[in-house]
């Protein structure tokens, strides 16, 4: 079915609320419930229209749709953009991380099935590092798509990022210029912002050369004259102020789990009482974006990913208890296929809608969940130490890297957020007027 002919279908923009992007789903939430029969790769339930492809083309189409002739907030609109950077990534960040969690099992950390000098160990750690090392190009490459640039323009700006002879002159505190215009030397390898901020500034300057250079000379000064430009802009402000503020996120961060003691834990237990009303507003991405840089850099991370399991897997708990109380069949029957959404699909947003926004009580048990097991994950110092962006069973493999302790706590804290978010759901009920 195309894109058009479904937002049409849906009511338009009088239909739906909202079009939000997932690895390999599309979730489109109504504003109410409509006469709609599921067919082919999409799937109706209550007032939630589940689209599987991973067509990022599909989901650009349905946002013009949505968006056309609407202003958007401020905040909305980045939140929208570092969205559109980041979920095509998914994939490449699922498989590296995958590879570094082998590795870190077979390896001299869990089972010593195979050393660290093996060829297999190195193998595998280079290819998980690489899904990290050449974020510019990769980024550069979604960014480009994301403000409708030539992609391949945003992937030659992120080359230039992380070039050996600029990492050198970073590494010597080298001095530079650009048309005698006095440059940091910077070593920009697995940053994210400094290439999503230049690519915004690219976008602007190649339409506008697109715009007035004539037509058969365009294909040759277009990319000449623009990036004529973008070399100072991008080497001497944007990239340094992007690694800037991206040094500021992480620091924060990382300052917060120097604290220690109660603050910490508490930090960490609030988190995962409110993660996924954090998530419904868009803002995640901002979490999710320092988390990248962090292990990038770091190797670990300790504030965020710890409570993710809770948090993920009290929604699972909530729909649980929210079944155990329900009496209508079909009510039951929708109820199941949201816990199957987030144990296995790693989907919340059928259990957070059918369950949370209908009764409204089992809000009270997620946030309940995700507090408790979230607060045991920090008093147990629970770390990351990669970050499969999945709200499924899979997300415990990112506390595989330290002893095996740490990664029994991390599924326990998740057994935790599930079984407490299940038993506080169950004795508030839900209402059965909304039956």
């Amino acid at each position: 079915m195309r894109a058009e002919d479904l937002f049409n279908a849906l009511g338009g923009k009088n239909g739906i609320e909202s079009i939000k992007q997932y690895p390999s789903t599309i979730i489109i939430h109504l504003k109410k419930d409509i006469d709609f029969t599921s067919r082919e790769n999409i799937i109706h339930k209550d007032s939630i229209i589940e689209i599987c492809t991973q067509d990022s083309f599909y989901y650009e189409t349905l946002m013009e749709l949505f968006n056309q002739k609407e202003k958007k907030k401020i905040l909305n609109a980045i939140m929208e953009a570092l969205a559109g950077c980041l979920v095509p990534l998914m994939p490449m960040l699922i498989c590296a991380s995958m590879f570094k969690t082998v590795a870190s099992i077979l390896g001299p950390d869990m089972l010593n099935v195979i050393s660290s000098e093996s060829t297999l160990y190195i193998l595998f750690t280079f290819v998980a590092d690489a899904g990290f090392y050449f974020f510019p190009i990769v980024v550069g490459y979604t960014s480009a798509k994301t403000f409708h640039a030539t992609p391949v323009l945003g992937m030659f700006l992120g080359a230039i990022l992380i070039h050996p002879t600029l990492i050198e002159m970073a590494v010597n505190h080298q001095s530079f210029n650009v048309y005698g215009i006095p440059m940091t030397a910077l070593n920009y390898t697995s940053t994210i912002l400094p290439i999503i901020l230049s690519t915004w500034i690219l976008s602007y300057l190649e339409r506008f050369f697109n715009k007035v250079i004539p037509e058969a000379i365009k294909v040759v000064f277009a990319p000449f004259l623009t990036f004529l430009i973008m070399l100072p802009v991008t080497l001497c402000l944007v990239a340094p102020l992007g690694n800037l503020l991206g040094e500021y996120l992480c620091n924060a961060l990382l300052t917060l789990g120097n604290m220690g003691g109660i603050i910490r834990i508490l930090t960490i237990a609030l988190l995962g009482m409110v993660w996924e009303f954090i998530i419904m507003g868009g803002l995640h991405w901002l979490f999710i974006s320092t988390i990248f840089m962090i292990l990038a850099s770091n190797g670990q991370e300790a504030i965020i990913t710890p409570m993710c399991a809770a948090a993920a897997f009290a929604v699972g708990g909530m729909c649980l208890g929210a079944f155990l109380r329900q009496k209508n069949k079909k009510d039951k029957s929708a109820t199941i296929s949201y816990l199957i959404a987030q144990i296995i699909g790693g989907i919340t947003e059928p259990g957070l809608y059918g369950i949370g926004f209908r009764y409204k009580k089992p809000f009270i048990g997620l946030m309940a969940g995700g507090f408790a097991g979230a607060l045991y994950a920090a008093i147990m110092n629970v770390t990351a130490y990669n970050f499969l962006p999945v709200a499924n069973f899979l997300c415990f493999l990112n506390y595989i890297g330290g002893n095996t302790t740490n990664f029994i706590h991390g599924i326990v804290s998740g057994i935790i957020g599930f079984v407490a978010a299940c038993v506080v759901t169950y004795i508030l009920g839900v209402e059965e007027s909304y039956e």
